[in-house]
């Protein structure tokens, strides 16, 4: 909303410039002829169609804006630093984790389809499946804070926290008290945050923490320039503490999130608490990403920080995954296809923002169409007016098919759980949305005949009582601007 209509005013400047010097002819035709070729491009790449459309839209519509927005940020291309960091991270951290496949070569029963979907995130994506685990599901981030400060006390040896959103509040105030602390009783404590979701702290927090005794750095500092690398933030939430707990979820550090800020009524959001073998990958993420933004030249010792710890009870399948946008497997994308595809029953979805691609988009409406019970949790207090109005417009497609849609009306439904057949879970930072499945970097746990899939499920169904059914007979009455508007926006949702 503010790099566009700048690049539109240099663009304006430029053509009044040659247009007082007589090339103004000379220079549509060059844009034409290379609006035409990128075109021509975009047809025959492999791609996400509506990526493509919506590029060619703007290129042939409106080529003196769409030509130089192409040449900066299509393909979501990223600087080389940026790129080969996060690659070498991933490769690395992969490699730590190859272990124990044995679990998946030898699972056999009668879900064995179903448990072809953890199949595609260790044999191709590199996510082992771990057994000797047990979670906690939160279904508060009330319930989550309370059990984190307690955890955040025990820790002995390590503290490691990956937040998108760290707010200056009570929820912040009381954390990193625990963590000086925890700092004067020789205990480590590393923070990574992205600089953009975090862009409400001091400039330059980091610098203050460090002096704490805390390691903290900020990913992908906002620059004063316009880079498309501005575009990739880290939506990860991570926490570890002596490699013997970790969690993840919807949840960030800032007071909305614990029921302590009222900001868009109730917030509504879920996390999971993981104890066991399935901790150490959570580990490894974590290291991956500090060793990158450190940016320092000494190998991590991994190992220091793979404590052993017994777990009582374990049960389930667990496959903790991250997802980047500097490769080439679409890993949050296809884990959640995937579940889509393998559903028998129902499918729940919890997301702030339904705005799923098409590919997406056809396989719930063929679920819906096949008998599947196809629901989804949206909002019903908006956090972004415009992301809401896109929300909203992928309504109604679904809705004919079958698929039921609810919006929270105590407040704004941040949680990102799918849960299907009381089988299958997913928890983690994913939104259903282009953002999260192409240009963020991304974490969190596909369950598997775990508990926690039914305290997910039966949290769901609960929400559903406090929320409002959309009909397709209420839909179908929008107001035809509000629609206009919409349509308008979907055509642009892959670009933003």
């Amino acid at each position: 909303m503010i790099i566009v209509p700048l690049v539109a005013l240099q663009i304006t400047a430029l053509i009044l410039f040659l247009a007082r010097y007589r090339y103004y002819d000379t220079f549509i035709t060059v844009v034409n002829i290379i609006s035409i070729t990128f075109v021509i491009y975009e047809l025959n790449r492999e791609g996400d169609s509506s990526y493509k459309i919506a590029w060619i839209i703007l290129l042939l519509g409106l080529p003196l804006v769409g030509v130089p927005l192409y040449l900066l940020s299509a393909n979501r291309k990223m600087p080389k630093k940026l790129q080969n960091g996060t690659i070498q991270v991933s490769s690395g951290m992969k490699g730590l984790l190859d272990h124990n496949g044995i679990i998946v070569r030898n699972h056999n029963d009668e879900d064995n389809n179903t448990f072809n979907v953890l199949k595609y995130g260790a044999e191709v994506c590199g996510f082992p499946v771990y057994q000797n685990t047990k979670s906690t599901y939160f279904k508060s981030g009330e319930e989550w804070y309370k059990d984190l400060i307690i955890e955040l006390k025990k820790a002995e040896h390590y503290i490691f926290m990956e937040f998108f959103i760290i707010d200056e509040g009570e929820v912040w105030k009381e954390v990193l008290n625990i963590l000086e602390e925890k700092v004067k009783e020789g205990v480590e404590v590393n923070i990574v945050y992205d600089d953009f979701g975090s862009i409400t702290l001091p400039w330059r927090y980091d610098k203050k923490l460090r002096k704490l005794g805390i390691i903290a750095y900020r990913f992908n500092p906002i620059r004063p320039a316009f880079i498309i690398q501005m575009n990739n933030r880290s939506h990860r939430k991570i926490v570890v503490i002596d490699n013997k707990v970790a969690y993840t979820g919807g949840i960030n550090l800032a007071d909305e999130y614990a029921a302590k800020l009222n900001r868009f009524g109730y917030w509504r959001d879920t996390a999971i608490k993981l104890e066991g073998d399935a901790v150490w990958p959570m580990t490894v993420m974590f290291l991956g990403m500090y060793s990158y933004v450190s940016g320092s030249k000494e190998e991590i010792d991994f190992n220091k920080y793979n404590i052993k710890s017994d777990v009582v009870n374990p049960e389930g399948y667990y496959q903790p995954f991250s997802d980047t946008p500097t490769d080439e497997e679409d890993v949050a994308f296809n884990m959640h296809m995937n579940m889509i595809k393998h559903a028998k029953k129902y499918i729940y979805i919890n997301t702030p923002y339904l705005i799923p691609n098409e590919t997406l988009k056809n396989s719930l409406i063929l679920a819906a169409k096949s008998g599947i019970d196809v629901r989804i949790l949206t909002p019903h207090i908006a956090d972004k007016k415009l992301v809401f109005l896109m929300t909203r417009g992928n309504y109604h497609s679904l809705l004919k098919a079958g698929v039921k849609i609810y919006e929270y009306t105590p407040g704004f439904n941040h949680a990102k759980d799918i849960i299907v057949d009381d089988e299958l879970a997913i928890i983690g930072s994913v939104n259903m949305d282009y953002r999260s499945y192409y240009l963020h970097f991304e974490n969190g746990v596909l369950l598997y005949k775990a508990k926690s899939i039914y305290n997910a499920r039966d949290n769901f169904l609960a929400a559903l009582k406090e929320a409002h059914e959309v009909t397709y007979e209420e839909n179908s009455n929008t107001n035809i601007v509000v629609k206009l508007i919409q349509a308008l926006l979907n055509i642009f949702i892959p670009l933003v």
